[in-house]
């Protein structure tokens, strides 16, 4: 079935917090943070991954 009774299966993690940014996306088994790559040594970041903050110049 799908709906509710599926939803009793959800109980393994696999995720936890990250050492190194601190945000639930550090994958137990791949040994990676979907957030930051920790433990590669250069930070993830894309451009994105933020939205860009467009404000008006004062004249």
């Amino acid at each position: 079935m799908k709906g509710g009774p599926s939803f009793g299966k959800h109980n393994k993690t696999s995720h936890m917090r990250c050492r190194r940014c601190g945000r639930h996306s550090y994958h137990m088994n791949q040994k990676r943070c979907s957030a930051c790559g920790f433990p590669d040594a250069r930070l993830r970041k894309f451009a994105w991954q933020n939205k860009t903050v467009t404000r008006r110049r004062k004249k």
